[in-house]
């Protein structure tokens, strides 16, 4: 049977040239796309907040670091202040000023020239530490070691070698102070390496070092200027890495459900710290004839439940009780109980 004319024996398939396929993909180019209006839930939103960020100085430490670096720092400088107003036998007035974090390059770059850097080490820790403290300022502390008033003193020339050891005791004051803030978690040891002038040669660290910088505002008699500490984050993270566990140990111990006991310390200078010790039985009660009665050789009675109440007393503060006896020739009393003072 042969297959009528109006009737197609096979499906003939469209093949598109380059050329075709060009054109289309011009034409939907050409078309505007079709953007959905808005609808009124979506503008009643409000847009999300972007913050920047900056890659080329992140920051290493998170807000809750950085407040504990803060209340620590703020100890240091009191405590500072306090201890060179002594030495100085002036006041030395120390208020924070800056705390963050710079790369090593830009710390550098804002440095005054010249200035007086010292770079110390603090061991056990790795990493070389800076110590700015401006010209005025250190010329001013040397004139007051040396008797001065500490009031207009020239600025214009270099801190000579003198000046610089006598400079160098108050440094080592400074960072013996910072040191001693971390005992508690480690014991550290400040080591001064040497001083420079100008803070453009200075290779201790590499250019994209972050560093934890401290400034604080001196004041010491006409003298204003800014002192800075910087560290580099390497030698400061294992301090951080303590002071978080210390912290998380401390919230540990306050939400067990059970008391830690700590051991008490015998301090070895109460060894030879006299203490009276009285032994006294409670209270009788007589009238005030019999008290008017009273001569030598009267005999008072006691209850025999007295010689088992024994109260202990120390420096006048009930200790122990205890009952009453004797140990060779001499009377003795054996504690039974221990009283809460």
């Amino acid at each position: 049977m042969e297959p009528s004319d109006s009737e197609p024996t096979t499906q003939t398939q469209e093949i598109l040239s380059p050329t075709d396929v060009d054109r289309l993909l011009s034409e939907v180019a050409d078309q505007d796309p079709a953007v959905p209006k808005p609808t009124p839930e979506k503008d009643a939103k409000q847009p999300d907040k972007i913050q920047a960020y900056d890659f080329r100085q992140p920051a290493f430490l998170s807000p809750n670091d950085l407040r504990k670096l803060r209340l620590r720092s703020e100890d240091f400088i009191r405590s500072l202040a306090a201890r060179l107003s002594i030495y100085l036998r002036l006041e030395f007035g120390l208020q924070m000023s800056k705390l963050q974090t710079l790369s090593f390059q830009k710390f550098t770059d804002g440095l005054a020239n010249p200035t007086h850097l010292t770079m110390f080490k603090v061991e056990p820790l790795r990493g070389i530490c800076l110590l700015d403290i401006p010209k005025r300022l250190g010329l001013t502390i040397v004139d007051r070691m040396l008797g001065g008033p500490a009031l207009s003193v020239n600025a214009e020339r270099e801190l000579s070698e003198i000046e610089v050891g006598l400079l160098d005791q108050a440094v080592q004051m400074i960072l013996g102070e910072w040191c001693n803030h971390w005992t508690s978690l480690m014991n550290l040891r400040p080591t001064l390496l040497g001083h420079e002038t100008n803070g453009r040669f200075l290779q201790t660290s590499p250019h994209d070092t972050l560093m934890f910088i401290l400034a604080m505002e001196a004041r010491v008699g006409d003298c204003v200027e800014m002192m800075q500490i910087a560290i580099p984050y390497y030698t400061l993270e294992p301090l951080v890495v303590k002071l978080n566990a210390n912290t998380l140990l401390e919230t540990t111990d306050k939400s067990a459900s059970t008391p830690v006991t700590v051991p008490i310390r015998w301090n070895s200078l109460l060894d030879d710290v006299a203490i009276p010790v009285t032994a006294e039985w409670s209270e009788i009660e007589v009238t005030a004839r019999q008290l008017a009665q009273l001569k030598i050789g009267d005999v008072l009675p006691l209850p025999a439940k007295f010689a088992q109440e024994v109260r202990l007393r120390l420096a006048k503060m009930p200790k122990f009780v205890g009952c009453l006896g004797t140990r060779g020739h001499n009377w003795a009393v054996e504690l039974t109980q221990v009283l809460n003072s």
